[in-house]
């Protein structure tokens, strides 16, 4: 099966032995993962791992916790980075749940980020938490890329998914919603549109439960991450919520993967099966 990881942050300085964990993903069946960078800080780091690995589509963004480190070109940079390393736009988003995270000033960078996907026509992988009601408003509003956007771990009510998929939205599954505690995230993702279906690592974070977790790790100060060959297992966990056999999920997913990010990703030589 060939495997397909939408979302995770492989440049993350917790990270190391990245040969390492591309081999085990490799032996897991990952074909293609969309690695996101975080502020200007890390988009260096993400171009380079794309260079290295042919199996990373980089994805360079400004994520809400971070807006406070912005330079005053940082637009200008993210373009930049987009001309040197084609690639997507991510990670952006709104946040309302992290404690003593400002909101000022998130809703004009999500825009800001929003418009140099939609003028490159490329995915923008989406962080949402707690603000799903302006989120809505603001894709529906704003210039949004014609090929899709990626709502990653997608959290917001069931209710919501119809509208959010007209206005072109795909939706991830982390392994973190494999948890007992996360009953409703896995009964929203039995409502996904299986055109719409994908499948994250959000590696190193995310952490699936002790029994779905194949490949423990730690950081220095023995920290527990996710490792990114973990992939299998989000699928398996996927397929087990969504009642179907693992190898039909992961030629579903392969289709919407490469619809999705196809421009990038058939680019690198993975074709439509």
């Amino acid at each position: 099966m060939r495997l397909y990881d939408a979302h995770n942050h492989l440049q993350d300085e917790r990270l190391s032995s990245r040969d390492e964990l591309i081999d085990a993903c490799r032996r897991e069946g990952m074909t293609k993962m969309v690695v996101n960078g975080a502020s200007e800080e890390d988009w260096q780091a993400v171009a380079e791992l794309s260079q290295q690995f042919p199996e990373v589509i980089p994805s360079f963004g400004y994520h809400p916790w971070y807006l406070h480190e912005r330079t005053a070109n940082w637009t200008r940079e993210l373009n930049q980075a987009l001309d040197q390393t084609p690639g997507v736009v991510g990670e952006i988003g709104l946040d309302r749940w992290k404690p003593d995270l400002d909101y000022a000033g998130q809703e004009e960078a999500f825009v800001a980020q929003l418009k140099i996907a939609a003028e490159r026509n490329v995915p923008a992988s989406i962080h949402c938490l707690r603000a799903w009601g302006r989120l809505f408003d603001l894709l529906r509003e704003s210039p949004r890329p014609q090929c899709g956007f990626l709502l990653h771990s997608y959290g917001g009510p069931q209710e919501m998914i119809e509208s959010l998929a007209k206005l072109g939205a795909y939706f991830s599954f982390p392994g973190y919603y494999a948890h007992e505690r996360k009953a409703r995230q896995r009964e929203t993702f039995r409502h996904i549109p299986l055109d719409r279906l994908l499948v994250e690592t959000d590696a190193p974070d995310q952490l699936l439960p002790d029994d779905w977790n194949r490949y423990p790790l730690a950081n220095v100060q023995g920290k527990p991450l996710n490792h990114p060959a973990n992939l299998r297992a989000v699928y398996d966990a996927l397929a087990t919520v969504r009642g179907m056999a693992v190898e039909e999920l992961a030629a579903t997913v392969e289709e919407n993967f490469l619809r999705l990010f196809g421009k990038i990703a058939q680019r690198d030589g993975v074709k439509r099966s």
